[in-house]
């Protein structure tokens, strides 16, 4: 894994892309939140001209795709969370934000321990994704986890979300269904139906050696 990988980043533009980028030539701050910020970009076009670009900042998170061995098969630990934004319950893997200076997977560590209370002895990163590209310079790291051990969660004040088990070809049909809408979810699922059918493997490590 390269550094640019491990933040989350993705490489920079080749000359074959020169007919398609956008300079940046000033930035205004719009709004700054607790951990978002709002900016209005200038931006000079690849003809030359210019134009305008808003968007939101954000630290980057990690999602994590925890895995249970069952005698039936494999399982995934899921969570059910109120989402404001879109007003409703939502179905997904536990995922967070980054902490200012913390590594990627420090950060998937602590947020399947906040959240779920497992731990899992080891790991493999999956890749990262960038979910709303339009408007937002957000990426998530993939990390997916197993040999799981159960402890105590340790939730945020004001977070409330319950923790479940599914089998993956159940996952899979409420993805299919419509129940699962969110996007990072909808993206590991992909990633997950591959790694079981054995198109996608991955470099499982012990957790020692990635710490």
């Amino acid at each position: 894994m390269t550094e640019s990988e491990s933040a989350g980043q993705v490489p920079s533009p080749s000359a074959d892309d020169a007919h398609l980028v956008e300079h940046r030539l000033s930035r205004e701050a719009l709004l700054q939140g607790r951990f978002l910020q709002v900016v209005r970009d200038t931006v000079r076009l690849p003809d030359g001209r210019e134009s305008t670009r808003e968007m939101v900042l954000h630290p980057g998170a990690v999602m994590v795709v925890p895995l249970v061995e069952t005698p039936s098969g494999v399982e995934v630990v899921l969570e059910r969370q109120y989402r404001h934004p879109v007003g409703r319950v939502m179905v997904e893997f536990p995922a967070g934000k980054l902490d200012a200076g913390e590594s990627v997977f420090a950060c998937a560590q602590r947020e399947l321990r906040e959240e779920t209370g497992y731990a899992a002895r080891q790991w493999a990163r999956a890749g990262v994704l960038h979910p709303v590209i339009g408007y937002s310079d957000e990426f998530i790291e993939i990390w997916f986890a197993r040999e799981l051990v159960l402890g105590e969660r340790a939730l945020d004040a004001g977070e409330f979300l319950d923790v479940f088990t599914a089998p993956v070809a159940e996952l899979l049909a409420w993805c299919r269904d419509g129940r699962v809408t969110d996007g990072k979810t909808l993206s590991a699922a992909l990633f997950l139906q591959n790694l079981v059918s054995g198109a996608w493997p991955l470099d499982w490590q012990d957790a020692d050696r990635l710490s």
